[in-house]
């Protein structure tokens, strides 16, 4: 059985993750990490496990690699979208995916990795955007401001209660604006809506920058 950390202190992104490896049958998620100090500890406790990191976690990966090293674990680095790692960090690592990573391209970097194989994503930039994710750009453009607000915090993994502090609105208001978000967006529920979100580009960074000036604001 192969033995997988998840550290992402994103919990909509780590559930994702999660969801999609734990329908394969010869992997096991053996620790989700949500800070550093667990991270750490499930780095040191299982050896010969794969470990997917976000970056967002800020780890100290010269530190966290050779940890992993010497338990003969591997490290996948989760940057996040157009932002890669230092070089000399990069070279080091067994693999390099992105935010924005879709299942299939996910499972097939972990089995690579297993295999032996390094992994290193490239950077995309706006000429390698794909057709088909301008389904991310259409829905972007039907939702509306507030939408897309909603939208910036259940990828941050926000509860309905939290939203409504942020916005200024009630619990019951952020359950009416979810509801024509996942009609919009042709999801059922709010992790199926942080993976759509995460996996069409354009979306997700369009959520991260109202996310980001709403952070600057707060």
């Amino acid at each position: 059985m192969n033995k997988i950390i998840l550290a992402d202190n994103q919990a909509i992104f780590r559930a994702g993750t999660a969801k999609v490896l734990a329908m394969e049958d010869d992997m096991r998620i053996i620790a989700q990490c949500p800070d550093l100090p667990r991270l750490y500890h499930a780095v040191s406790t299982f050896r010969g496990s794969v470990i997917i990191v976000a970056a967002s976690l800020r780890a100290n990966l010269s530190q966290m690699l050779a940890s992993a090293t010497s338990g003969s674990s591997r490290v996948i680095l989760v940057a996040e979208n157009n932002e890669p790692p230092a070089p000399d960090i990069a070279t080091q690592l067994h693999g390099i995916i992105y935010r924005n990573v879709t299942s299939a391209s996910l499972i097939d970097c972990v089995r690579r990795i297993l295999r032996g194989e390094k992994v290193i994503h490239p950077v995309q930039t706006s000429a390698d955007i794909p057709e088909e994710d301008m389904v991310g750009a259409r829905v972007r453009d039907r939702l509306t401001p507030k939408e897309m607000k909603i939208v910036a915090l259940i990828v941050q993994g926000c509860k309905n209660k939290e939203i409504g502090l942020r916005l200024g609105t009630t619990e019951q208001v952020i359950k009416n604006y979810l509801r024509s978000i996942y009609d919009k967006t042709g999801v059922s529920d709010r992790l199926e809506l942080a993976l759509f979100t995460i996996h069409h580009r354009i979306l997700a960074e369009a959520a991260a920058a109202i996310g980001n000036q709403m952070e600057i604001h707060a």
